[in-house]
């Protein structure tokens, strides 16, 4: 038990730190696009600038990366103050698991969009896209723990 108890830790440290990776790079890419500043690539990794001018890079006039922001705030609020959260604690990891599933598949579509229709690489944007995925893989796994401790109680009674 006390094993599953440092594995579930481990995974909520890599969500967090993660979370937080994300949650800068959204803010970086919130910043570059509403104050219409130079976006910094690092040459010879992609076009930034062509990705983040785009019409995909907003969504009902909204930057792409404010809903970044708010995902990753709304993952670190659940793993931080997630079971101090009397209506959350019982859910906290189907919340954090269903909020990188969305990510996921809208990073998954975000990244389709920039290989296959607008030919350009932002480096941030994989980053955060990569952020995404170790999140949503954690969460998968902090699951599968918590399923298996659960079934370890069940057994006992």
């Amino acid at each position: 038990m006390k094993d599953k108890h440092i594995i579930i830790n481990r995974i909520r440290t890599t969500i967090w730190v993660t979370a937080l990776v994300g949650m800068l790079t959204s803010g970086y890419l919130a910043y570059v696009k509403i104050f219409d500043t130079p976006i910094y690539c690092t040459p010879g990794l992609g076009d930034c600038v062509t990705v983040n001018s785009s019409r995909w890079s907003t969504l009902w006039g909204i930057p792409i990366a404010i809903f970044g922001i708010l995902s990753y705030l709304a993952i670190l609020l659940l793993v931080f103050f997630g079971k101090r959260l009397k209506l959350v604690k019982q859910y906290q990891v189907l919340f954090i698991f269903g909020i990188s599933l969305f990510g996921f598949l809208y990073s998954l579509y975000l990244t389709y969009l920039e290989i296959f229709v607008i030919h350009a690489m932002c480096q941030w944007c994989v980053l955060s896209g990569l952020c995404m995925a170790i999140i949503f893989a954690a969460s998968l796994s902090w699951l599968k723990q918590q399923q298996a401790s659960n079934n370890t109680l069940r057994r006992r009674k």
